[in-house]
């Protein structure tokens, strides 16, 4: 192979159209919403009892760590939350330290900074989902200019301790009535998308357009393969939901893997599918009914079962890719936090926050993010204005405003992070007024100068330090589709292969091609990123679509198109 030259690097094009339009609500918003609100209400109306509202940061800490985990299975979601309260803890306690021991404005901008760093690989690398390093930056940021003394660190500490074991109690309490809730929302939504993808699929053929990476034909337009990308990317979490459920699943967890994998089926052979049979499956999920039984997928099962002996990558291994990220936020927000010392603002973590808020998976995400923080907050202010005498009318009321806004922040923000901005701006104001009243026009101003700070800086940071392995990224991802395809092909030459070892060959292939679009997607979004292989990744696309759908066929899976039997699983 002869020499070639580098692919140029070219700036992408920062989007606006479409950064503010809402989306619909998410199936759960309102779990979240009333979970949050649960979790806060009772540390924080003891405390009212009590006539010790000021400590109500530190009750807070703990609190909000309820919103955590909500997609999760409740084994998994049992150990999750500890994990959450103990990393909210834990970094509480390095901030109370460190407040105790020095009041030297820069250094504590870059305790806070280098926190927010390992706080956002951690969110990332452990996958710990929404609302991700954002709440516990908050917190540690915030807690590092409260006044502290080496004495009051362990009462405080407890506060934190206790409010989140009670946020523990709240995230787990639904499992109580509905124990196997997320993993059938999970497949339900993965069976819908399926369903979608195969309408879809079914008018491309009607219009006389190939189907491209369905396997036959060429590329279509972006609405068939927007409707794909989703389906796969519901079928992945609803594997992730059944296999984070743990190593022995029940019966009711193998009938819903059943399901996903005829969604999985229908995904590589949408022509094979009637969506109506996956919609009409989907709804029997709904509540806690019967989950019904597909027949035909109890040799797929064995090549789940293999997955779920494979031990989880190493976390040092799943932070390395992350260096760069952590570079910019620990950047960012040091930057950020020093230009609003710089200006004369009292509460510099405003700005760190919102720098820390910024940081997505790449830097056009990162931009969306940063104009959807700005104009929320801006709103969020404006609405503190108008709301912050009546807070002042007694304590009681102050509690009270401070739990609306938890409750409309988790019940918007899923439509978009500038919605839920709105009530998130007002509540953190709000929680400012717990130890004291303060003037309201410097609260409102000092927010908004730390807002576009920390929004232009950490967004300059982003831009500065460029993500130089995405594309090292793609290349791993393409040499891994192109490995899971030759296993597959392997397989399919030989005259009787082994159901076990066809369809575990067939889930590496499925994991294999989602990977490569999200890391694809992940690239295409960096600045100043040299070009990317695009025409290896759609061929590699096609390729290994083409491969699945023969899998398919050969394992007979289009014959069990209406297969159901009569058998039924009780939650």
């Amino acid at each position: 192979m002869g020499m070639s030259t580098a692919p140029p690097t070219t700036p992408r094009r920062l989007p606006l159209a479409g950064v503010l339009r809402l989306g619909r609500p998410t199936d759960i918003w309102f779990k979240p919403a009333v979970s949050v609100v649960a979790a806060v209400a009772v540390p924080n109306l003891t405390l009212l009892a009590l006539g010790r509202l000021d400590l109500a940061m530190y009750t807070m800490a703990g609190s909000l760590c309820a919103l955590y985990g909500h997609n999760r299975p409740y084994p998994a979601r049992a150990r999750t939350l500890a994990q959450v309260v103990l990393g909210m803890v834990g970094g509480l306690a390095v901030a109370l330290v460190t407040a105790s021991l020095t009041t030297n404005a820069v250094v504590l901008v870059t305790v806070g900074a280098l926190m927010a760093a390992v706080q956002k690989v951690l969110c990332d690398a452990t996958r710990v989902g929404p609302p991700g390093n954002v709440v516990l930056t908050f917190i540690s940021s915030a807690s590092l200019f409260a006044p502290q003394t080496l004495g009051q660190v362990p009462g405080h500490l407890g506060l934190a301790l206790a409010a989140g074991a009670w946020a523990w109690l709240v995230g787990m309490a639904p499992g109580l009535l509905r124990p196997h809730g997320p993993e059938r929302r999970a497949t339900a939504h993965a069976l819908n998308a399926t369903a979608a993808y195969a309408d879809r699929h079914a008018d491309t053929r009607g219009t006389g357009r190939g189907t491209g990476r369905g396997g036959t034909g060429g590329r279509t337009g972006g609405g068939h393969d927007k409707a794909r990308a989703a389906a796969v990317a519901a079928v992945q979490a609803a594997w992730q939901s059944l296999l984070a459920a743990g190593a022995r699943p029940d019966r009711t967890r193998r009938a819903l893997a059943h399901l996903v994998v005829r969604a999985e089926v229908a995904l590589a052979a949408p022509a094979d599918t009637d969506p109506r049979l996956l919609r009409a499956l989907a709804r029997d999920l709904r509540g806690t009914g019967r989950v019904p039984r597909v027949a035909g997928f109890d040799d797929d099962l064995l090549g789940v079962d293999a997955e779920r002996a494979v031990p989880r990558r190493p976390l040092r291994r799943r932070l390395g890719p992350l260096a760069p990220l952590a570079a910019r936020t620990a950047l960012g927000c040091a930057l950020a936090g020093y230009a609003s010392l710089a200006l004369g603002v009292g509460r510099p973590y405003w700005a760190l926050v919102t720098a820390a808020s910024l940081y997505q998976a790449n830097v056009t995400l990162t931009w969306s993010r940063g104009i959807q923080r700005v104009v929320g907050n801006l709103l969020g202010v404006l609405v503190f204005a108008a709301v912050v005498p009546f807070a002042r009318l007694h304590p009681a009321v102050l509690v009270l405003c401070c739990l609306a806004f938890n409750f409309g922040a988790e019940a918007l923000i899923g439509r978009n992070y500038w919605l839920g901005s709105v009530c998130v701006t007002p509540m953190a104001l709000l929680i400012t007024e717990f130890a004291r009243t303060q003037d309201a026009g410097q609260l409102v101003t000092e927010r908004v100068v730390d807002t576009l700070v920390g929004a232009l800086v950490g967004f300059g940071a982003a831009v500065v330090v460029t993500n130089r392995r995405a594309g090292d990224g793609i290349e791993h991802a393409l040499t891994t589709v192109e490995r899971a395809r030759e296993q597959a092909a392997r397989l399919l030459a030989e005259v009787q292969p082994a159901p076990r070892a066809l369809a575990t060959a067939r889930r590496a292939l499925a994991a294999a091609l989602a990977d490569l679009r999200a890391t694809a997607d992940t690239a295409s979004g960096e600045w100043w990123q040299r070009a990317l292989p695009q025409e290896r990744v759609v061929q590699a696309e096609q390729s290994g679509h083409r491969t699945l759908a023969a899998m398919v066929r050969r394992q007979g899976t289009h014959s069990w198109d209406g297969a159901r039997t009569t058998e039924d699983v009780r939650p």
